[in-house]
Parts: C-alpha cells; structure tokens; sequence
C-alpha cells in the first residue's frame, strides 16, 4: 500500500456517530415519484421495441461492427463446442432428490448446463449468421418449451398449491425461471423469422409457454419478493426484488404488443422495485454481502437501465445518491488480490465483474467504480460473462468491451469506512493492515448470527477471517440454518457469554454503536445478541492505529455461571506456545495476537469437507479460543494485533 497520507476517507454519510437503526425502512419511493402514475407510464413506454439498440439478426455488418473480430471469434468456436451436445434430460427423481436428501445440485447442474448453452449458441449465430447453429438453437428451445418449470427444485415451494415436482397448474416465477424467460425471450426477438422458416409452430410454442410463464406468471400472482404487503420492521426484501423484476421488465418490453398491459406491468414493477430501493439503507452497503453485490445493486442497475431505456429515456433515477451509494459500495469492499469483505452468507473471494461495475460507474457517472472495473480488468482480464446464460447482461458487457480495454487505473483501500445505517466500517493503515468489522442485527438478509464480529488481514492476506458458507442445500434456506455450524456465532470472532452463543432474530442486534472513522474507531454494545447470559453489558471496542489492531471487551454479567470465552477464527493454525500471545499466520507474513494472562488457549482445527468452502480456505481452519480462569460479573479483556 502506499503511504498513509494517499489513503482517503469514506464519510458515507455526514454522520460521524450513528446510533442509527440497522433495520431502517425508509419510505422513499424514488422511481414512483420520477414516475408519477401508471397513466404517466402508458404515455411514454415504448411500444414499438425501438429501445433495442442491438442489430437485427440479419445485420451482417452490425453484428461485425458490434463485436469485433476477436469476439466473434471467440462465441463462433463457443458455439462450435455445441454442435453435437446432448441436450441433458432433468428427471422427476433430480427434483425429487431436494426433498429427499437436500441436494440441489442434481437438479441444477444439468438445468443450468442448458441454459448456458442456449445462450451461448444464440450468441454465436448473431456472431456468425451462417445457419449454422440454428438447429441446434431449436432443439434447446423445443426442449426448454416441454419442461414443465424454468423453476429450480428448491424453489418450488412457492407453489400454490404446494407441491413436491413442477406442477403445470402453478408456473413459478423465481430467480431461475426468470433467468430462463429473459434469455429465451430475446431468442424469441432475434430469431423468430428464422424459426418461421423451418416451422412456425417453434415461434408459436415459445411465444406462447412465455406468455404462461412469464407474462402471466407475473401478472397474476404477487409473489413473496414483489413485497407487495406493508413493511414490518424484520421483514426482508433482498435480491430477489431486483432480480426478478429486472427479468420481468425484460420480458414485456420484448413481448407485450398491448400498450395499456405493458404499461400495467412496468409500473407494477416500479411499485416493487421502490420497496426494495426503501429497504436499502441509504448509506448503499449491501448487507447481503459484497459478492452478492452483483445480484443486488447489480440488478437495480439492469432493471434501471432497462426502464430508462424502455421509456425513452423520460423515467431515470441515476442522479439519486442512494443509486450512486450502491454502486460504490463495491469499490470499497476490496481488500485486494481477490479478497473482499465478507460477511453472512458472502464469499471472501471476489474476481469482479469488471464490465458490469464499469456500467454501472457510467450510470452514475463515478470515477471510482469506473477506475475501480479498469484495475480489475488489469489483473484479471475482461471475459465477457457467458456461462450464467443471462443474455442482456452478456449484450450490455459488450457495448462497454472496447471503453473498459482503453485505460487502466490503480486502487487501494480506504483509510476508513463508515456505513453508519448497515453499522459495517473498515479500517486500514499504511502497514499492510485491513479490518471489517459490523454492527446490525441477526434477521439481516442471508444472516449469520455474527453482531460484534471482525476480520483481519495483512497485505491482502487473510489472518482472522469469516468462513462464509458452505454449498447451499435445503437445509441452508429451512427452520434448520442455525444448526449449520457456519451460521453460528461460535464459529465467528465473538464471545460466548456466560456459555451463552448469539441467537437469531431481528430482535437480536447491536445497541450504542458508535464509530469515528477519523479516530478509526468502532465501538456497539453486543450483549442483547445473548439472550439467556444475564448480559446487562457487553462493550466490544476496535480501534486501529499504526501497525496495531485493538480490540477490547468491558462488560457487566449479572449472574455468572459459565467462564466466558473468546473466539477468533483463523486462516492458518496459531502458535500458542509463548504466554500471553499467539502467532497468527497471514499468507507469508505473521502477526501477533496478545491476549490477557487469566485466559487460557485452545486451538481447534476443523477439517473443511465442503468443496465451495475448500475451495477457499483449503482443507482446513482453525478456531482459537481464549477461557477466562475465572467467573466473573464485569471486567474489561484487552487484546492487541500487530505485526511479528
């Protein structure tokens, strides 16, 4: 890192302090107030499609001009790859196999194969505009036509009635199926004349099993995450909202001939979306975390682009600085060499996106998120995103391809970082340290019960981490999560209370929160996260200064039963062979935790089975923990990092 006078400071707000409400619903409304009303939304849709600024299939030169020789190159010998593919056959067993065993990769791995493939053939045929590929094209779209559901198995319970398999009286519109209707409704736009001339009943079957799926699905039905229902302090609107809407939204504009339905649509989807845009905290950190980001500040990008663009331009909100917010936030969530913030269900490890980030920087017109896609395709190169089958967002990569490969830009972290309504901060020094630390409370969307709670690194190198969370199963969304060790706050760096781990709820949360990032300085109280520990108090203070990380803990136990303890988690396995102090390994480098001499060590190695968590962390990490030799009902534990 460079010096420490380079370093800036993140106010995300003017608020220094913040005893703010990590729950705040705020009742905004951002795009129904640019809006007005849905007649005001009949009057400007565009009906005639000529929001597609994309060529027409038989566009030769378009198409060349669009994508340049190296692209077109690259989706032709893609698609080549798929001449011969077998199109994979999902069997009621695979959906099944979510019920009876919680596997969800039987069903998906082959649904999400086909997708991909649909997609990437319909970009090589508008790349080379021989033929070649439309059979092909045709048989993923007979197929896909003769499913019953474009939803995944874990989300079928969202059936009415429920069911255990697809049922054709119910369509489900979830993340997938939406993901399903979009792409194959741009097949529908680009092809259609095509498909006509081998049979128009393939255009006939698409048109109408999107109807069905799609359209009406979406009409008919207000669906959990369309938050139709009046906000209650601990509900949740996550990604999902943008998400499916951005889908949607797609879906008509591409689709709906009738005016007055297009624009019943599209300003039922502005109703939507604004919920989900209330729920947002105006500081823009996504508490989901930073690699849901993409899914999240990112849809709200693509949904908002297709609303601009789908009104002529007349319905934009890029000026808003909750918009710009959350955008941003990704920029400062990077620690570097891949590693991100992470907490909850987030994965430490984050390539980027670098054309979607570099989009969304020319939206809200911020250098930071353009400087910041520019150093990330640096480092990692700039593929244009093929394998989720998400055809706008792979058309939109493209449009910004040859900007994005002009420059390159640098990027450090900030010296601090304050969300004060999320209650997330980071701190880093010009020594090589970094630290995350986070408020909030325990019914955050894809929570952990982890109020209070840190990581560390040094030189971009994970020491004390978050472990994150393993492959996802039925148990991961179901009355079970907390039995999952990795959704514990005893496998997070917090303190069990008088034998007492943190529980989950909404209730749950962290009071007097306070951070001056100037001081780099972050202090909540966390002992409400304990019920059952007669916590009247538990003060967890962090505070940065050159080359030291502090972390203290006062409080008041009124009736002590149990030693208390302190956990870190670690990346490496400690050294706790000098008194006092333990050696923590950070990739090459070592730091030193000191701790109190009343707590007495234990380290824990726990083998990493989970191939989504091995994948990062390797084989195996380990928990340090730190026993009080005594019962007591208030005292203060000091411990302090720095380097070896």
């Amino acid at each position: 890192m460079s010096s420490f006078s380079r370093i800036k400071y993140f106010f995300c707000l003017v608020l220094l302090c913040a005893g703010l409400s990590a729950g705040a619903y705020t009742e905004r409304n951002i795009i129904g107030r640019k809006a007005v009303s849905m007649e005001n939304i009949r009057e400007c849709v565009v009906t005639d499609r000529s929001w597609v600024t994309y060529p027409e299939y038989g566009d030769r030169s378009g198409w060349n001009e669009f994508l340049g020789d190296s692209l077109r190159n690259v989706l032709v010998r893609e698609g080549e790859k798929l001449l011969d593919y077998d199109w994979h056959l999902i069997k009621a067993t695979d959906y099944l196999e979510y019920v009876r065993s919680g596997n969800i990769s039987v069903m998906e791995t082959p649904y999400f194969e086909n997708r991909r493939n649909i997609n990437i053939l319909m970009l090589a045929e508008l790349a080379e505009g021989k033929g070649r590929f439309i059979d092909q094209l045709v048989n993923g779209v007979f197929y896909s036509c003769e499913m019953t559901t474009w939803a995944v198995s874990a989300h079928l319970k969202y059936q009415k009635p429920k069911c255990i398999l697809p049922d054709y009286r119910h369509p489900v519109f979830d993340l997938a199926a939406g993901d399903y209707a979009s792409m194959l409704s741009w097949v529908y736009w680009f092809f259609r004349e095509e498909f006509d001339r081998i049979d128009p009943v393939i255009s006939l079957r698409l048109r109408d099993v999107l109807q069905e799926r799609a359209l009406d699905a979406y009409m008919e039905n207000d669906e959990w995450w369309m938050a139709k229902k009046e906000y209650e302090p601990g509900d949740v609107i996550n990604n999902w909202n943008p998400w499916c809407n951005s889908n949607a939204l797609q879906c008509f504009l591409l689709l709906e001939d009738d005016p007055d339905i297009l624009a019943e649509a599209v300003w039922k989807s502005i109703l939507s979306v604004d919920k989900f845009l209330n729920f947002v905290h105006s500081d823009g950190a996504c508490e989901e975390g930073s690699t849901y980001w993409t899914h999240a500040a990112g849809k709200v990008l693509d949904y908002l682009q297709l609303l601009e663009a789908g009104t002529a331009g007349r319905i934009s909100v890029f000026d808003e600085p909750l918009i710009r917010n959350m955008g941003e936030y990704i920029c400062r969530t990077y620690i570097g060499g891949g590693w991100v913030v992470n907490f909850a269900d987030a994965s430490p490890r984050y390539g980027g996106e670098p054309h979607l980030i570099y989009r969304y920087g020319k939206a809200v017109d911020s250098r930071e998120l353009k400087d910041f896609a520019e150093y990330l395709r640096t480092i990692n190169g700039a593929v244009i995103p093929l394998d989720r089958g998400d055809t706008y967002r792979t058309l939109q990569a493209i449009s910004v391809d040859r900007e994005i490969r002009t420059s390159s830009a640098g990027h450090e972290p900030a010296g601090a970082v304050w969300y004060p309504e999320t209650q997330v901060c980071y701190f880093a020094d010009s020594t090589g340290m970094f630290a995350a630390m986070k408020g909030g409370h325990n019914n955050e969307s894809h929570n952990h019960n982890d109020i209070g709670s840190f990581i560390l690194y040094l030189d971009s190198k994970p020491a004390f981490i978050d472990v994150g969370v393993g492959t996802y199963t039925r148990q991961t969304f179901s009355s079970e999560r907390y039995s999952i060790w990795t959704m514990q706050s005893s496998y997070h760096s917090v303190p069990e209370i008088n034998g007492k781990a943190q529980k989950p709820g909404y209730e749950y949360r962290a009071e007097d929160v306070s951070c001056s990032p100037g001081k780099r300085r972050f202090s909540l109280d966390i002992a409400g996260a304990y019920p059952g520990a007669s916590a009247d108090r538990w003060t967890r203070t962090y505070s940065m200064k050159e080359g030291k990380f502090t972390i203290e803990d006062s409080f008041t136990v009124e009736n002590p039963e149990q030693p208390n303890r302190i956990v870190f988690m670690l990346a490496g396995r400690p050294d706790i062979s000098s008194k006092e102090k333990a050696g923590i390994a950070a990739g090459d480098g070592r730091l030193v935790l000191e701790y109190p001499s009343e707590m007495k060590p234990i380290v824990e190695e726990i083998p990493l089975e989970d191939p989504k968590l091995s994948k990062v962390w390797g084989s195996k990490i380990y928990r340090l923990v730190l026993t009080d030799s005594k019962l007591r009902k208030n005292g203060t534990y000091r411990f302090s990092i720095h380097r070896f």
